[in-house]
Formats: C-alpha cells, sequence, structure tokens
C-alpha cells in the first residue's frame, strides 16, 4: 500500500477487529459499507479511499475472516 493510506488502512482494519456485528461497521458513512456480488458473492466490503478497499466474509454474524485489501483500479 502505498504510505500515504497505510494508516487510514489500518484504522479500518481495527474497526472490522472491533466490530460486534456487521451494521458496526455501517458507520461512518465514508465507510460505504457494500454487500458484494458476483464473484465476491458472500463477501462485504468497506473502503479505504476511492482506489483501495477492504474485503472479508462473516459468519456467525460476528467471525470476520478473509479479510483482504484490494485495489479496484487493477481488479
Amino acid at each position: 500500500l502505498p504510505p500515504t493510506i497505510q494508516q487510514l488502512a489500518l484504522r479500518k482494519l481495527l474497526m472490522i477487529d472491533h466490530a460486534e456485528t456487521i451494521n458496526d461497521l455501517s458507520l461512518p458513512p465514508a465507510n460505504h459499507l457494500e454487500k458484494l456480488s458476483h464473484d465476491r458473492q458472500g463477501q462485504y466490503s468497506i473502503r479505504i479511499n476511492n482506489q483501495y478497499r477492504i474485503c472479508f466474509a462473516i459468519r456467525n454474524g460476528n467471525e470476520f475472516y478473509d479479510v483482504e485489501i484490494v485495489d479496484y483500479h487493477h481488479g
């Protein structure tokens, strides 16, 4: 990740780590919590910025797994 967004990415990862439910990630609105589809069906994402997203899956209502940072400009 570019150094300019590493701190923001860390903050978002900590939000995921501390979330008790998926709804906890709907705030702040800048997260743009989104349920994904197609090849990422069953996953969600929150935005780091316009280019990068954190994608993840959830089970049992509060277990976040398969967490990854994705560059949406490069697939």
